[in-house]
């Protein structure tokens, strides 16, 4: 009777399209940024940054808060105690999220002195525990997010062997960080870049285990790229490009999706985040903490460098700019506006000249 509860379970529960996600990033992915990001893409999967266990359950703020038009979006979880995760998950699904994730990736120290992240990686039967007792309780998916690897155990087999036993307790999805996690000698920071990626070996796992739902993350910084991963892989997930240049998004939906809706240009877009800031009630709150995350909307365009000057200098210190995204919008077009007489001028002064001297001759 058990057996079947839990084919019921599984096969009810909703599935999300894994095409592209956005990575956890601690202390970026938050709630305002996530806001942001969704301006952007209808489509692309949102995550929140880790949140622990413990603070969840001892914590006294609201971790788990969130937009409702973030959908679809997802929660990593971090921990190890399957008990602590299965109460947390059940929390998430009541606040209406569409994903638990587990951090199984994340090399910094707070995740080390926690035991969990990619420390777990060496412990996979502590994961799969935490898996199947979460699956048992909720029914939004539960997913795994890891890496290749870790310290000395870096060879297919043991990568494989992690995801056998997880896999075995139920779990269907895995995001995998492509590059091996050094838990002795390197920072998080490190870790990010001096590991080598090794996409071949994602790649293996998805020619391997077909019946698995596999994303691939690291290192992807277009679009292209993308696509290129796309043809091996389930899933695409993209972090720290997305940050330093979120309207690379834009282009998602129609290319990904199929949708045909035009994407907001970077001014409306500013629009609705003035608005959005005004809206915040929260006695802490200050126009930077949602600002800090747009500081790339301009990446590449005339007048980008003015706009991350003034969000920086008007955003912060004691008196912020209430009305800092439209004052930062006009600076920055203004500023454009006259670059684009001055480059005017300058073609008119060297047709000019051109034509004296050709005229002369």
């Amino acid at each position: 009777m058990a057996d079947v509860k839990d084919l019921n379970r599984k096969l009810a529960k909703p599935t999300l399209d894994r095409r592209v996600s956005v990575a956890p990033m601690l202390d970026w992915t938050d709630r305002h940024c996530r806001y942001f990001l969704r301006l952007i893409s209808r489509h692309t999967l949102l995550y929140t940054e880790m949140v622990t266990s413990g603070a969840i359950i001892y914590g006294k703020g609201d971790y788990l808060g969130f937009n409702e038009e973030e959908h679809p979006v997802a929660v990593q979880l971090g921990g190890c105690d399957p008990e602590h995760m299965t109460q947390c998950a059940v929390k998430s699904q009541e606040y209406g999220y569409d994903e638990v994730n587990m951090n199984v990736g994340c090399p910094s120290d707070r995740v080390k002195n926690g035991s969990f992240g990619a420390c777990l990686m060496a412990q996979p039967q502590v994961v799969a525990d935490c898996v199947k007792a979460m699956q048992a309780e909720v029914d939004i998916p539960v997913t795994v997010k890891c890496r290749i690897g870790i310290d000395d155990m870096d060879e297919y087999e043991d990568f494989s062997r992690f995801i056998d036993v997880v896999a075995g307790a139920g779990c269907d999805t895995f995001i995998v960080h492509a590059r091996k996690a050094w838990l002795q000698g390197l920072s998080p920071k490190e870790n990010r870049d001096i590991p080598p990626l090794n996409y071949e070996r994602v790649y293996q796992l998805k020619s391997q285990h077909p019946e698995l739902n596999i994303s691939i993350n690291g290192g992807i910084t277009s679009l292209e790229q993308a696509e290129g991963h796309l043809n091996q892989v389930d899933g695409v997930m993209i972090g720290r490009e997305v940050y330093s240049n979120p309207y690379i998004l834009a282009e998602v939906d129609k290319r990904f999706y199929g949708n045909t809706a035009q994407p907001l240009d970077r001014a409306e877009i500013v629009r609705l985040m003035q608005a959005y800031i005004e809206r915040q009630d929260a006695p802490y709150f200050k126009p930077w903490h949602a600002a800090r995350h747009m500081l790339g909307l301009f990446q590449g365009q005339p007048g980008g460098r003015v706009w991350r000057r003034y969000l920086s200098q008007k955003g912060t210190g004691k008196n912020p700019d209430p009305n800092l995204l439209m004052n930062g919008l006009a600076a920055m077009q203004e500023t454009a506006s006259k670059n684009a007489q001055c480059e005017h001028y300058r073609q008119l002064k060297h047709y000019f000249y051109q034509t004296i001297f050709y005229t002369t001759i």
